[in-house]
């Protein structure tokens, strides 16, 4: 079984990937949160060159995710970082944000079967790498899924990972295995699952009902459990001492590259990580308000002192 970590923006960015790494041992993938390609002509530059710069993902199987509906400047994108060393890159078509959908982006490319498809095929066709989709089942309704999986398959796409939820859904309710299942039927391609696996049960569960299930991108679930791969691979859970240490590691990497704002960062990462003690509601009051580097030391400090580790770490919304 592949495991690989979700793009979750904000969140798992280079310098978590690289503490995660060092910490639990690395994943089989990591995809980037996405990318805006630049303008045909142009280099990638600020945070976004950091997330793909060779130095910041080394030793790592990193897999850079572009968001865009202009083929142009996803072609461009990919010759930019192929020549970087990648050898693939992935098209996000599940973002169920608002702001992105209201674009025509992400899953809301997924309202326009005719125009995706001429996108796929241009670049499919020109792009210097091989192209993989991430892709949710539609906007508003299941039924939906046929047409897109349809044209899934009429393209030579290196792998295809299902989110399967539509864009209204956002996060909530359960993933629909079946179309999932479909997809593992008739893809003439590698297929992935993505989509609340948060222990071990879960896991077991989704192998079951789906024996062919190959790879399996982690999210949420990795995030309030960063020993979940570990698991399910057969392995211990983290212990108190591993998650003291993963989280002044990944603290100071953000502080070395963030400075202050390091703490609010933190704090994206606590709202899962929180799901990995007994009382989650007390870890988040505990570090809710804080906002300068010596408060949140202080506020963590009491934390990992005071408030033991859940039996099992499960993100719990």
């Amino acid at each position: 079984m592949l495991y690989s970590l979700a793009p979750m923006e904000g969140i798992t960015g280079h310098a978590f990937r690289r503490v995660h790494a060092e910490c639990f041992g690395a994943l089989d993938r990591y995809y980037t949160p996405f990318l805006p390609p630049p303008r045909v002509g142009s280099p990638f530059g600020g945070k976004n060159l950091k997330e793909i710069d060779p130095a910041n993902n080394q030793g790592l199987n990193v897999v850079p995710q572009l968001l865009t509906k202009n083929a142009d400047e996803f072609v461009w994108a990919a010759q930019l970082l192929a020549d970087l060393g990648y050898t693939e890159v992935n098209l996000n078509l599940g973002c169920p944000s608002g702001t992105v959908v209201s674009k025509g982006k992400g899953s809301g490319f997924l309202r326009d079967p005719e125009a995706l498809e001429a996108f796929l095929c241009d670049v499919c066709e020109r792009s210097a790498l091989p192209v993989s989709v991430k892709t949710r089942l539609g906007l508003e309704d299941d039924s939906e899924y046929g047409r897109i999986l349809e044209l899934y398959c009429s393209l030579p796409l290196a792998e295809l990972i299902v989110h399967p939820r539509v864009q209204a859904d956002r996060y909530q309710g359960k993933p629909r295995w079946e179309p999932y299942g479909k997809t593992l039927e008739r893809a003439p391609f590698p297929v992935a699952y993505n989509g609340d696996i948060f222990g071990t049960g879960d896991m077991d569960a989704l192998a079951e009902a789906h024996p062919r299930t190959r790879h399996v991108m982690l999210g949420r679930g990795l995030l309030a459990n960063p020993a979940l791969a570990r698991m399910l691979a057969g392995g211990l859970a983290a212990s108190a001492d591993e998650l003291r240490q993963f989280h002044d590691k990944l603290f100071h990497a953000y502080v070395d590259e963030i400075g202050g704002n390091a703490v609010f960062r933190m704090k994206e990462w606590w709202f899962y990580a929180k799901c990995a003690f007994a009382d989650p509601m007390a870890v988040h009051r505990t570090v809710r308000k804080v906002r300068k580097i010596n408060e949140y030391e202080v506020a963590v400090e009491k934390v990992f002192n005071t408030q033991s580790l859940a039996a099992i770490a499960r993100f719990s919304g």
